[in-house]
């Protein structure tokens, strides 16, 4: 009885707590840079407390690289984008890949930084065209 008079009476579906419509590559950019910088920083200093926090800190940024670009993945790009940019799904997955422990998340190398930046840039150029259309 208890379970019926709880129980939803109206059921909705949205791809988030509160749909919002606002998707924009500039935020997992913006992360990105962060790792790039705080890789720099850590070859930057000795201090090895200093390089410890730059070290999680970078993690922490490559996740939320992630998620941003997750987010655009499979709430933002539909079954029409993917046709028409068949080299999306490579792209996010790569990108995800660059931001993950194989990538700025597991190495304090510039270089994986940069080609993180890149991917997310080729992501946008596509995102930025289907605003467009």
């Amino acid at each position: 009885m208890l379970r019926r008079l709880l129980a939803p009476t109206t059921t909705v579906h949205a791809h988030c707590d509160l749909p919002c419509g606002v998707y924009d590559p500039a935020q997992a950019r913006l992360e990105a840079e962060s790792v790039k910088a705080c890789i720099e920083k850590y070859h930057a200093s000795d201090d090895e407390v200093f390089r410890g926090r730059a070290v999680a800190i970078k993690e922490e940024r490559s996740d939320l690289v992630k998620h941003h670009l997750w987010v655009l993945w499979t709430d933002y790009f539909k079954a029409p984008h993917f046709e028409k940019y068949p080299q999306l799904s490579t792209l996010f997955n790569e990108a995800t890949k660059l931001a993950g422990a194989g990538g700025t998340k597991g190495s304090v190398d510039v270089a994986v930084a940069d080609a993180l930046l890149a991917k997310i840039d080729e992501i946008a150029a596509i995102f930025w065209e289907t605003k467009a259309a």
